[in-house]
Protein backbone atom coordinates (compact mmCIF):
# COMPACT_ATOMS: atom_id res chain seq x y z
CA UNK A 1 0.00 0.00 0.00
CA UNK A 2 1.34 3.13 -1.07
CA UNK A 3 2.55 5.60 1.82
CA UNK A 4 0.68 8.80 2.19
CA UNK A 5 2.46 11.47 0.24
CA UNK A 6 2.76 14.78 2.10
CA UNK A 7 1.80 18.07 0.37
CA UNK A 8 5.19 19.63 0.04
CA UNK A 9 9.08 19.00 0.76
CA UNK A 10 9.21 20.03 4.03
CA UNK A 11 7.51 17.06 6.43
CA UNK A 12 8.28 19.10 9.38
CA UNK A 13 5.84 22.06 8.17
CA UNK A 14 2.71 19.51 8.56
CA UNK A 15 2.37 19.59 12.05
CA UNK A 16 -0.82 21.20 13.36
CA UNK A 17 -2.53 24.39 11.64
CA UNK A 18 0.52 24.73 8.67
CA UNK A 19 -0.68 21.22 8.07
CA UNK A 20 -3.87 21.85 7.39
CA UNK A 21 -3.39 25.49 6.10
CA UNK A 22 -1.00 23.21 2.91
CA UNK A 23 -3.40 20.90 2.41
CA UNK A 24 -6.36 23.33 1.56
CA UNK A 25 -3.90 25.00 -0.75
CA UNK A 26 -3.13 21.83 -2.51
CA UNK A 27 -6.22 19.93 -2.34
CA UNK A 28 -9.06 19.77 -4.98
CA UNK A 29 -12.77 20.57 -4.58
CA UNK A 30 -13.42 17.22 -2.88
CA UNK A 31 -10.67 17.32 -0.54
CA UNK A 32 -11.40 20.93 0.23
CA UNK A 33 -14.87 20.48 0.56
CA UNK A 34 -14.01 17.69 3.31
CA UNK A 35 -13.25 20.78 5.58
CA UNK A 36 -17.22 21.61 5.89
CA UNK A 37 -18.83 18.08 4.91
CA UNK A 38 -16.70 15.58 6.61
CA UNK A 39 -15.77 12.21 4.56
CA UNK A 40 -16.90 14.20 0.97
CA UNK A 41 -13.60 13.54 -0.32
CA UNK A 42 -13.45 9.69 0.29
CA UNK A 43 -17.40 9.45 -0.52
CA UNK A 44 -16.15 10.99 -3.97
CA UNK A 45 -13.39 8.67 -4.63
CA UNK A 46 -15.65 5.80 -4.01
CA UNK A 47 -14.64 5.05 -0.03
CA UNK A 48 -18.05 4.57 0.76
CA UNK A 49 -18.02 3.28 4.01
CA UNK A 50 -15.29 5.28 5.46
CA UNK A 51 -16.34 9.07 4.38
CA UNK A 52 -20.07 7.85 5.36
CA UNK A 53 -18.32 7.46 8.85
CA UNK A 54 -16.98 10.82 8.78
CA UNK A 55 -20.34 12.32 8.00
CA UNK A 56 -22.00 10.06 10.71
CA UNK A 57 -19.73 11.43 13.21
CA UNK A 58 -19.86 14.96 12.39
CA UNK A 59 -23.34 15.15 12.20
CA UNK A 60 -23.93 13.00 15.77
CA UNK A 61 -21.42 15.71 17.21
CA UNK A 62 -23.21 18.81 15.52
CA UNK A 63 -26.51 17.19 17.17
CA UNK A 64 -24.86 16.87 20.57
CA UNK A 65 -23.49 20.12 20.84
CA UNK A 66 -26.70 21.84 19.94
CA UNK A 67 -28.91 19.91 21.63
CA UNK A 68 -27.14 18.87 24.80
CA UNK A 69 -23.70 20.39 25.19
CA UNK A 70 -25.24 23.57 24.82
CA UNK A 71 -27.71 23.83 27.48
CA UNK A 72 -24.38 22.98 29.93
CA UNK A 73 -21.77 25.75 27.42
CA UNK A 74 -24.31 28.51 28.05
CA UNK A 75 -23.62 28.80 31.68
CA UNK A 76 -20.20 28.01 32.04
CA UNK A 77 -19.67 31.49 33.12
CA UNK A 78 -22.05 31.61 35.74
CA UNK A 79 -22.29 28.01 36.56
CA UNK A 80 -26.05 28.70 36.80
CA UNK A 81 -28.28 31.76 37.75
CA UNK A 82 -31.74 29.70 39.00
CA UNK A 83 -31.38 27.42 42.13
CA UNK A 84 -34.40 24.70 42.54
CA UNK A 85 -36.92 26.52 45.03
CA UNK A 86 -39.91 25.06 46.53
CA UNK A 87 -43.71 27.02 45.97
CA UNK A 88 -46.87 26.51 47.15
CA UNK A 89 -49.27 25.05 44.88
CA UNK A 90 -52.95 26.17 45.19
CA UNK A 91 -54.29 23.54 43.12
CA UNK A 92 -52.66 21.26 45.26
CA UNK A 93 -52.37 22.67 48.38
CA UNK A 94 -48.85 21.09 48.86
CA UNK A 95 -45.29 22.98 48.04
CA UNK A 96 -43.52 21.45 44.83
CA UNK A 97 -40.12 21.68 43.65
CA UNK A 98 -39.51 23.90 40.94
CA UNK A 99 -36.39 22.74 38.64
CA UNK A 100 -33.41 24.87 38.47
CA UNK A 101 -29.61 25.03 37.45
CA UNK A 102 -27.18 22.28 39.25
CA UNK A 103 -23.80 23.93 39.23
CA UNK A 104 -22.32 21.04 39.28
CA UNK A 105 -23.74 19.43 36.34
CA UNK A 106 -22.85 22.63 34.76
CA UNK A 107 -19.33 22.35 35.10
CA UNK A 108 -18.72 18.33 34.79
CA UNK A 109 -20.72 18.27 31.04
CA UNK A 110 -19.01 21.42 30.00
CA UNK A 111 -15.80 19.56 30.63
CA UNK A 112 -16.70 17.25 28.96
CA UNK A 113 -18.18 18.70 26.07
CA UNK A 114 -14.51 20.45 25.84
CA UNK A 115 -12.86 16.84 25.57
CA UNK A 116 -15.39 15.91 23.07
CA UNK A 117 -14.93 18.78 20.88
CA UNK A 118 -10.78 18.32 21.23
CA UNK A 119 -11.31 14.55 20.32
CA UNK A 120 -13.89 16.14 17.47
CA UNK A 121 -11.13 18.40 15.87
CA UNK A 122 -8.64 15.63 16.05
CA UNK A 123 -11.21 13.50 14.11
CA UNK A 124 -11.54 16.16 11.80
CA UNK A 125 -8.02 16.65 11.25
CA UNK A 126 -7.84 12.78 10.21
CA UNK A 127 -10.93 13.01 7.74
CA UNK A 128 -8.90 16.15 6.30
CA UNK A 129 -6.16 13.34 6.22
CA UNK A 130 -7.78 10.82 4.84
CA UNK A 131 -9.61 12.76 2.03
CA UNK A 132 -5.83 14.31 0.60
CA UNK A 133 -4.50 11.01 0.99
CA UNK A 134 -7.39 9.64 -1.40
CA UNK A 135 -6.74 12.64 -2.99
CA UNK A 136 -2.73 11.88 -3.73
CA UNK A 137 -3.62 7.93 -4.66
CA UNK A 138 -6.14 9.34 -7.19
CA UNK A 139 -3.13 11.55 -8.77
CA UNK A 140 -0.61 8.72 -8.20
CA UNK A 141 -3.37 6.22 -10.47
CA UNK A 142 -3.40 3.78 -7.31
CA UNK A 143 -6.12 2.17 -6.86
CA UNK A 144 -8.06 3.42 -3.64
CA UNK A 145 -7.69 1.03 -0.77
CA UNK A 146 -10.48 -0.52 0.50
CA UNK A 147 -12.46 0.16 3.74
CA UNK A 148 -12.00 -4.09 4.53
CA UNK A 149 -8.30 -3.41 3.62
CA UNK A 150 -8.18 -0.34 5.79
CA UNK A 151 -9.54 -2.74 8.69
CA UNK A 152 -7.12 -5.44 7.56
CA UNK A 153 -4.37 -3.08 8.46
CA UNK A 154 -5.77 -2.07 12.03
CA UNK A 155 -5.98 -5.24 12.67
CA UNK A 156 -2.20 -5.69 12.13
CA UNK A 157 0.25 -3.12 10.72
CA UNK A 158 -1.56 -0.69 13.35
CA UNK A 159 -2.66 -2.99 15.70
CA UNK A 160 -0.96 -1.26 18.75
CA UNK A 161 -3.14 1.92 17.74
CA UNK A 162 -6.16 -0.38 17.81
CA UNK A 163 -5.18 -1.67 20.84
CA UNK A 164 -4.95 1.44 22.91
CA UNK A 165 -7.33 2.73 21.71
CA UNK A 166 -10.00 1.74 24.70
CA UNK A 167 -7.64 2.14 27.39
CA UNK A 168 -6.99 5.91 25.81
CA UNK A 169 -10.55 6.48 26.53
CA UNK A 170 -10.87 5.31 30.06
CA UNK A 171 -7.95 7.19 30.93
CA UNK A 172 -9.93 10.44 29.52
CA UNK A 173 -12.89 9.41 31.24
CA UNK A 174 -11.85 8.22 34.78
CA UNK A 175 -8.70 10.24 34.67
CA UNK A 176 -7.94 13.56 32.86
CA UNK A 177 -12.01 14.19 33.51
CA UNK A 178 -12.14 13.76 37.04
CA UNK A 179 -8.30 15.71 37.64
CA UNK A 180 -9.82 18.63 35.25
CA UNK A 181 -13.18 18.87 37.57
CA UNK A 182 -11.27 18.36 40.63
CA UNK A 183 -9.06 21.72 39.35
CA UNK A 184 -11.71 23.83 37.83
CA UNK A 185 -13.07 23.14 41.96
CA UNK A 186 -10.95 24.80 42.95
CA UNK A 187 -11.54 28.19 42.04
CA UNK A 188 -15.34 28.12 42.78
CA UNK A 189 -17.20 28.10 46.27
CA UNK A 190 -18.18 24.71 46.48
CA UNK A 191 -18.64 24.49 50.15
CA UNK A 192 -21.31 23.10 52.95
CA UNK A 193 -23.45 26.70 52.10
CA UNK A 194 -23.15 26.02 48.26
CA UNK A 195 -24.51 22.43 47.68
CA UNK A 196 -26.36 21.77 44.18
CA UNK A 197 -29.04 21.73 43.23
CA UNK A 198 -30.68 23.31 46.04
CA UNK A 199 -28.00 26.45 46.43
CA UNK A 200 -25.62 26.92 43.71
CA UNK A 201 -21.95 27.61 43.40
CA UNK A 202 -19.92 29.88 41.49
CA UNK A 203 -16.56 31.12 40.39
CA UNK A 204 -14.20 32.74 43.06
CA UNK A 205 -11.24 33.20 41.22
CA UNK A 206 -8.19 32.50 42.92
CA UNK A 207 -9.52 33.05 46.24
CA UNK A 208 -9.05 29.68 47.87
CA UNK A 209 -5.29 29.60 47.21
CA UNK A 210 -4.77 33.39 48.84
CA UNK A 211 -6.64 32.13 51.42
CA UNK A 212 -4.29 29.07 51.75
CA UNK A 213 -1.48 30.86 51.29
CA UNK A 214 -1.85 34.38 52.93
CA UNK A 215 -6.07 36.01 52.79
CA UNK A 216 -6.88 33.61 56.04
CA UNK A 217 -4.48 33.57 58.87
CA UNK A 218 -6.15 30.05 60.23
CA UNK A 219 -5.95 28.21 56.45
CA UNK A 220 -2.55 29.40 56.04
CA UNK A 221 -1.44 28.62 59.48
CA UNK A 222 -3.02 25.47 59.19
CA UNK A 223 -1.75 24.38 55.37
CA UNK A 224 1.59 25.58 56.35
CA UNK A 225 2.35 23.70 59.83
CA UNK A 226 0.76 20.59 57.79
CA UNK A 227 2.57 20.31 55.01
CA UNK A 228 6.07 21.04 56.60
CA UNK A 229 4.81 17.70 59.22
CA UNK A 230 3.64 15.62 55.94
CA UNK A 231 7.09 16.13 54.50
CA UNK A 232 8.90 15.17 57.86
CA UNK A 233 6.54 12.46 58.06
CA UNK A 234 6.98 10.76 54.78
CA UNK A 235 11.24 11.23 55.08
CA UNK A 236 11.09 9.31 58.03
CA UNK A 237 8.15 7.12 57.23
CA UNK A 238 10.07 6.03 53.75
CA UNK A 239 13.80 5.86 54.79
CA UNK A 240 13.08 4.06 58.14
CA UNK A 241 11.31 1.19 56.54
CA UNK A 242 13.64 1.19 53.32
CA UNK A 243 16.68 0.99 55.89
CA UNK A 244 15.27 -1.29 58.65
CA UNK A 245 13.87 -3.56 55.25
CA UNK A 246 17.36 -3.40 53.75
CA UNK A 247 19.37 -4.55 57.16
CA UNK A 248 16.78 -7.17 58.28
CA UNK A 249 17.15 -8.87 54.30
CA UNK A 250 20.89 -8.83 55.09
CA UNK A 251 20.77 -10.42 58.10
CA UNK A 252 18.75 -13.10 56.78
CA UNK A 253 20.34 -13.35 53.54
CA UNK A 254 23.62 -13.75 55.46
CA UNK A 255 25.62 -16.97 55.20
CA UNK A 256 25.26 -19.45 57.89
CA UNK A 257 22.13 -17.83 59.64
CA UNK A 258 19.55 -20.87 59.52
CA UNK A 259 16.09 -21.27 58.50
CA UNK A 260 16.03 -18.68 56.13
CA UNK A 261 12.94 -19.59 54.28
CA UNK A 262 10.86 -19.73 57.66
CA UNK A 263 12.10 -16.02 58.55
CA UNK A 264 10.78 -15.29 54.82
CA UNK A 265 7.93 -16.66 55.34
CA UNK A 266 6.91 -15.36 58.77
CA UNK A 267 7.06 -11.59 57.05
CA UNK A 268 4.89 -13.08 54.05
CA UNK A 269 2.78 -13.78 56.26
CA UNK A 270 2.30 -10.30 58.39
CA UNK A 271 2.09 -9.10 54.94
CA UNK A 272 -1.26 -11.20 54.23
CA UNK A 273 -2.96 -9.84 57.18
CA UNK A 274 -5.25 -6.52 56.07
CA UNK A 275 -3.26 -3.28 57.18
CA UNK A 276 -6.28 -2.18 58.25
CA UNK A 277 -6.80 -5.13 60.69
CA UNK A 278 -3.55 -4.41 62.23
CA UNK A 279 -3.86 -0.71 62.60
CA UNK A 280 -7.41 -0.30 64.22
CA UNK A 281 -5.85 -3.09 66.52
CA UNK A 282 -2.87 -0.99 67.33
CA UNK A 283 -5.39 1.80 67.82
CA UNK A 284 -6.72 -0.11 70.37
CA UNK A 285 -3.78 -1.34 72.03
CA UNK A 286 -2.08 2.04 72.29
CA UNK A 287 -5.67 3.89 73.37
CA UNK A 288 -5.37 5.37 76.73
CA UNK A 289 -7.25 2.96 78.29
CA UNK A 290 -5.68 0.08 76.17
CA UNK A 291 -4.13 -3.02 77.10
CA UNK A 292 -0.59 -1.58 76.93
CA UNK A 293 -0.93 1.23 79.42
CA UNK A 294 -3.11 -1.30 81.78
CA UNK A 295 -0.28 -3.73 81.57
CA UNK A 296 2.26 -0.99 82.30
CA UNK A 297 0.87 0.19 85.03
CA UNK A 298 0.47 -3.51 86.39
CA UNK A 299 4.30 -4.65 86.10
CA UNK A 300 5.03 -1.27 87.86
CA UNK A 301 6.65 0.86 84.45
CA UNK A 302 4.23 3.67 84.68
CA UNK A 303 2.61 5.19 87.38
CA UNK A 304 0.23 6.99 84.48
CA UNK A 305 -1.01 6.31 81.05
CA UNK A 306 1.16 7.15 78.33
CA UNK A 307 -0.41 9.09 76.24
CA UNK A 308 0.46 7.26 72.65
CA UNK A 309 -2.23 8.35 70.48
CA UNK A 310 -3.60 11.78 72.18
CA UNK A 311 0.21 13.51 72.91
CA UNK A 312 1.54 15.65 70.11
CA UNK A 313 4.80 14.20 70.34
CA UNK A 314 3.79 10.94 71.79
CA UNK A 315 1.33 10.55 68.54
CA UNK A 316 3.57 11.50 66.02
CA UNK A 317 6.35 8.96 67.26
CA UNK A 318 3.77 6.44 67.74
CA UNK A 319 2.28 6.63 63.88
CA UNK A 320 5.87 6.63 62.53
CA UNK A 321 7.22 3.75 64.89
CA UNK A 322 3.71 1.69 63.78
CA UNK A 323 4.27 2.54 60.13
CA UNK A 324 7.71 0.98 60.24
CA UNK A 325 6.16 -1.85 61.96
CA UNK A 326 3.42 -2.72 59.17
CA UNK A 327 5.98 -1.65 56.09
CA UNK A 328 9.15 -3.24 57.04
CA UNK A 329 8.38 -6.54 55.37
CA UNK A 330 7.48 -5.12 52.04
CA UNK A 331 11.05 -3.86 52.01
CA UNK A 332 12.50 -7.12 53.08
CA UNK A 333 10.79 -8.64 50.47
CA UNK A 334 11.88 -6.21 47.51
CA UNK A 335 15.56 -5.94 49.11
CA UNK A 336 15.98 -9.72 49.35
CA UNK A 337 15.46 -10.15 45.50
CA UNK A 338 18.06 -7.41 44.87
CA UNK A 339 20.80 -7.94 47.37
CA UNK A 340 20.73 -12.32 45.60
CA UNK A 341 21.52 -10.33 42.37
CA UNK A 342 24.94 -8.37 43.70
CA UNK A 343 27.92 -9.90 42.11
CA UNK A 344 29.35 -12.02 44.91
CA UNK A 345 32.99 -11.40 43.55
CA UNK A 346 32.90 -7.84 44.38
CA UNK A 347 32.46 -8.81 48.12
CA UNK A 348 34.99 -11.64 47.83
CA UNK A 349 37.20 -8.76 46.26
CA UNK A 350 36.55 -6.37 49.00
CA UNK A 351 37.50 -8.71 51.67
CA UNK A 352 40.80 -9.61 50.05
CA UNK A 353 41.78 -6.03 49.95
CA UNK A 354 40.95 -5.95 53.51
CA UNK A 355 37.18 -3.90 53.77
CA UNK A 356 35.37 -4.47 57.10
CA UNK A 357 31.88 -4.80 57.08
CA UNK A 358 30.63 -1.51 57.33
CA UNK A 359 32.98 -0.82 54.14
CA UNK A 360 31.27 -3.03 51.86
CA UNK A 361 27.86 -1.86 53.35
CA UNK A 362 28.35 1.77 52.12
CA UNK A 363 30.51 1.13 49.18
CA UNK A 364 29.41 -1.71 47.55
CA UNK A 365 25.45 -2.56 48.97
CA UNK A 366 24.27 0.74 49.84
CA UNK A 367 25.43 1.99 45.95
CA UNK A 368 24.07 -0.63 43.74
CA UNK A 369 21.02 -0.78 46.05
CA UNK A 370 20.26 2.98 45.72
CA UNK A 371 20.38 2.69 41.90
CA UNK A 372 18.57 -0.07 41.72
CA UNK A 373 15.90 1.25 44.33
CA UNK A 374 15.37 4.90 43.42
CA UNK A 375 11.75 4.77 41.58
CA UNK A 376 10.79 2.07 44.37
CA UNK A 377 12.67 5.05 46.83
CA UNK A 378 10.29 8.17 44.56
CA UNK A 379 7.12 6.21 44.75
CA UNK A 380 7.37 4.88 48.00
CA UNK A 381 7.80 8.63 49.33
CA UNK A 382 5.14 9.86 47.49
CA UNK A 383 3.02 7.62 48.91
CA UNK A 384 3.57 8.07 52.49
CA UNK A 385 3.20 11.69 51.70
CA UNK A 386 -0.32 10.67 50.80
CA UNK A 387 -0.88 7.64 53.18
CA UNK A 388 -3.91 7.78 54.51
CA UNK A 389 -4.31 4.57 56.21
CA UNK A 390 -1.86 4.39 58.87
CA UNK A 391 -2.63 8.31 59.96
CA UNK A 392 -6.61 8.18 60.25
CA UNK A 393 -6.89 4.37 61.54
CA UNK A 394 -4.75 5.05 64.33
CA UNK A 395 -4.89 8.87 65.39
CA UNK A 396 -7.82 10.36 62.67
CA UNK A 397 -5.02 12.99 62.69
CA UNK A 398 -5.77 13.84 66.10
CA UNK A 399 -4.73 15.46 68.78
CA UNK A 400 -6.99 18.28 67.76
CA UNK A 401 -6.18 22.14 68.26
CA UNK A 402 -7.78 25.28 67.80
CA UNK A 403 -5.31 26.90 65.81
CA UNK A 404 -5.43 24.06 62.90
CA UNK A 405 -8.89 24.64 60.95
CA UNK A 406 -10.92 21.55 60.76
CA UNK A 407 -7.37 19.53 61.42
CA UNK A 408 -5.00 17.91 64.10
CA UNK A 409 -1.27 17.60 64.81
CA UNK A 410 -0.97 14.32 63.08
CA UNK A 411 -2.74 15.16 60.14
CA UNK A 412 -1.57 15.08 56.64
CA UNK A 413 -2.26 16.84 53.43
CA UNK A 414 -4.67 13.99 52.64
CA UNK A 415 -6.22 13.02 55.43
CA UNK A 416 -7.06 17.11 56.65
CA UNK A 417 -8.87 16.65 52.48
CA UNK A 418 -10.43 13.99 53.04
CA UNK A 419 -12.03 15.56 56.52
CA UNK A 420 -12.73 18.74 54.48
CA UNK A 421 -14.94 16.98 51.92
CA UNK A 422 -16.43 14.52 54.09
CA UNK A 423 -16.60 16.13 57.32
CA UNK A 424 -17.12 20.03 56.42
CA UNK A 425 -18.31 19.42 52.57
CA UNK A 426 -16.16 22.02 51.89
CA UNK A 427 -14.68 20.78 48.64
CA UNK A 428 -13.40 24.08 46.64
CA UNK A 429 -10.88 24.07 49.79
CA UNK A 430 -9.55 20.68 49.63
CA UNK A 431 -9.31 21.12 45.58
CA UNK A 432 -7.32 23.92 46.28
CA UNK A 433 -5.42 21.11 49.13
CA UNK A 434 -5.05 18.23 46.51
CA UNK A 435 -3.59 20.78 43.50
CA UNK A 436 -0.81 21.40 46.01
CA UNK A 437 -0.47 17.86 46.73
CA UNK A 438 -0.12 16.77 43.29
CA UNK A 439 2.31 19.69 42.49
CA UNK A 440 4.59 18.71 45.18
CA UNK A 441 4.55 14.76 44.64
CA UNK A 442 5.15 15.91 40.88
CA UNK A 443 7.89 18.10 41.44
CA UNK A 444 9.91 16.03 43.84
CA UNK A 445 9.66 13.24 41.95
CA UNK A 446 11.04 14.60 38.83
CA UNK A 447 13.55 16.62 40.32
CA UNK A 448 14.77 13.80 42.55
CA UNK A 449 15.13 11.04 39.66
CA UNK A 450 16.83 13.29 37.47
CA UNK A 451 19.11 14.13 39.94
CA UNK A 452 19.67 10.42 41.09
CA UNK A 453 22.45 7.45 39.92
CA UNK A 454 19.80 5.77 38.22
CA UNK A 455 19.79 8.28 35.28
CA UNK A 456 22.88 10.08 35.41
CA UNK A 457 25.11 6.46 36.17
CA UNK A 458 23.40 4.08 34.40
CA UNK A 459 26.08 3.47 32.00
CA UNK A 460 28.32 2.47 35.08
CA UNK A 461 25.39 -0.47 35.92
CA UNK A 462 25.11 -2.08 32.66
Amino acid sequence: MPKFIPAGRDRQSFAGIREIVNIFKQGDFATRSSFLIMGFGCIKRKQYIKGLLYFLMQVAFIAYMLGFANQYLSKISTLGTEAMRREWSEARQIYVRTPGDNSMLILLFSVMSILLIIAFVFIWRANIRSCYKAQQYEKLGKLQPTFKAEIKTLLNERFHITMLTVPSLMIVAFTILPIIFMILIAFTNFDANHQPPGKLFTWVGFKNFTDVFWSDPLISNTFGKILGWTLIWAVFATFTNYFFGMILAIMINKKGVRLKKMWRTIFVITIAVPQFVSLMLMSQILHDQGPLNMLLQKWGFIESNIPFLTDITYARITVIIVNIWVGIPYTMLITSGILMNIPADLYESASIDGASPARMFFSITLPYMLFVTTPYLITSFVGNINNFNVIYLLTKGGPLVTDYYQAGKTDLLVTWLYKLTVDKQNYSLASTIGIFVFVICASLSLVVYNMSGSVKREEEFQ
